[in-house]
C-alpha cells in the first residue's frame, strides 16, 4: 500500500488537471445525490466546505441549502490547530484563511453539538469511509467531536476512491461517502 505522501500527491495532481467542465458535471451530479438523502432533507444545521483546489465544488451546494432554508457553516482553521464551525449567512464577504481556503470575514460560531450534517473534503478516500486530507488533522480532531445524532459525508469524484487508504488511530471516517 503506498504510503500518504505519495497517495496525497498523485491525487492532488489528479485534481488539478481535472477540466473544469468535468468538475462542474460531477459536482452537480454530487450535489443531485447529495439533496436527495434522507440525511440531507432533514438536517437544519450542515457544515459544508468552501472549495478550493480542485475540490468537488460546494458553491451551488451552499446557495441551494441556503434557499431551502439550511442554516449553513464553514469550517474555519485556527491557528491552535483545531477548527470551528462558523455561520455562513447569504451575501458574507469571504477572505483567505490560515490555509489558503476562503472562510467569513465576520465570524459568527455555531457549537460542534448544533450540527446535524457535516459534508467533508479529502484528497482520498475508500469505501469504508477512511478519508486521506491534507496532512493537518483538522477534520479528524472536528469529526471526532461530533455528537452521536451528526452525520458525516465525504464528497469526492470517483478517482479519488481508493481501494484501501493507510490510516492511523488519530484517523477519524466518515460515515457515507456519496461519490461521481
Amino acid at each position: 500500500m503506498l504510503n500518504k505522501v505519495r497517495i496525497r500527491t498523485k491525487m492532488l495532481l489528479k485534481l488539478r488537471i481535472q477540466k473544469e467542465e468535468d468538475r462542474n458535471r460531477k459536482s452537480s451530479i454530487i450535489k443531485r445525490k447529495l439533496f436527495n438523502t434522507a440525511i440531507f432533507k432533514k438536517a437544519k444545521n450542515v457544515m459544508f466546505y468552501i472549495s478550493f483546489d480542485g475540490e468537488v465544488d460546494t458553491q451551488n451546494m451552499i446557495k441551494e441549502a441556503q434557499k431551502l432554508g439550511k442554516i449553513v457553516t464553514v469550517p474555519v482553521c485556527r491557528k491552535n490547530r483545531n477548527m470551528k464551525a462558523c455561520l455562513l449567512k447569504d451575501g458574507v464577504r469571504l477572505k483567505k484563511g490560515l490555509y489558503g481556503t476562503q472562510e467569513p470575514a465576520v465570524k459568527d460560531y455555531l457549537s460542534v453539538d448544533s450540527l446535524d450534517l457535516v459534508l467533508v473534503p479529502g484528497v482520498a478516500f475508500d469505501k469504508k469511509g477512511a478519508r486521506l486530507g491534507r496532512g493537518k488533522g483538522f477534520y479528524d480532531r472536528f469529526l471526532a467531536k461530533l455528537p452521536a445524532k451528526a452525520t458525516s459525508i465525504g464528497l469526492a469524484f470517483r478517482q479519488q476512491i481508493l481501494p484501501a487508504i493507510p490510516s492511523t488511530v488519530n484517523d477519524t471516517r466518515v460515515h457515507k461517502l456519496i461519490f461521481a
